[in-house]
């Protein structure tokens, strides 16, 4: 393991490299270029908002301005929209990469974290516009949205320890790669950020115990919506099993690399 973070700062250049070029290939002979980062989940907020602003808004107890769930749907999002895009790219990563690895030496831990990198650099964009329209929207931030700092690390740590699992295990069984975007959608509707949580009812409520992105995107609404802190409670039993994930994950990844190369 140390061996694999070493190999990884040797080739911090071509990570660094991999990832500039990532964003420029995205974004190539398109005009509007970097903006689309932002377009995409801002369109799904406003298709949102016009549906169900009218309904769930008198929902979110607390915050005195008619754009309340415009401002908490967008905090729900950046942090769902990291840890699928993480998850996302890491499911297909070695599969699309197979030419690159059966043909060059090179330490494969690079892979990920390029994606990782590449991620957390549209989520950066992202969160920087979002800013910009709670401003617009009148909204009040405090220095609580430093919390967002550990927040974002957390994601990425559970992200890339399931992206990883299931990478490694899509390499060996197709299905899981046609079949996890499935899950990712009923997960998306089983995590309160379209909705608050308290319409939900109380006998049901505590199944979202199951849902380790609950706390994550409770956590995000505190913040960005309530200028609240999180509670650490809650946030420290996620910690552990995103470490969990992420140790498991790098664990099988570093077992599984040689039998991936024949199998690509």
């Amino acid at each position: 393991m140390p061996y694999m973070f070493k190999s990884l700062w040797h080739y911090r250049h071509f990570v660094l490299s991999s990832i500039r070029n990532d964003l420029v290939s995205r974004f190539a002979r398109s005009k509007l270029g970097g903006l689309w980062i932002i377009i995409n989940p801002l369109s799904q907020v406003l298709i949102y908002a016009l549906i169900l602003s009218n309904i769930l808004a008198a929902k979110l107890p607390g915050i005195d301005n008619k754009y309340a769930y415009a401002i908490y749907l967008m905090s729900g999002l950046l942090a769902w929209t990291l840890f699928t895009e993480i998850i996302s790219r890491c499911l297909t990563l070695f599969i699309e990469q197979g030419n690159l690895i059966k043909k060059m030496s090179f330490p494969r831990i690079t892979l990920p974290t390029i994606v990782v990198g590449s991620c957390a650099l549209n989520n950066i964009l992202l969160f920087t516009s979002m800013l910009g329209i709670f401003a617009i929207l009148g909204h009040q931030f405090s220095l609580v949205m430093l919390w967002l700092l550990p927040l974002t690390l957390l994601v990425i740590l559970l992200a890339l320890g399931i992206g990883l699992i299931l990478g490694v295990m899509n390499v060996f069984l197709r299905d899981i790669g046609q079949a996890f975007p499935i899950f990712l959608q009923v997960w998306f509707w089983f995590t309160p950020i379209v909705y608050p949580i308290n319409i939900i009812p109380e006998s049901y409520r505590h199944l979202m115990q199951l849902n380790p992105m609950y706390p994550i995107v409770d956590a995000y609404h505190q913040i960005l919506v309530y200028n609240q802190a999180p509670q650490l409670q809650s946030i420290t039993i996620i910690t552990v099993i995103a470490c969990v994930l992420a140790l498991i994950g790098l664990l099988l990844f570093r077992r599984a690399n040689a039998e991936m190369v024949d199998v690509l």
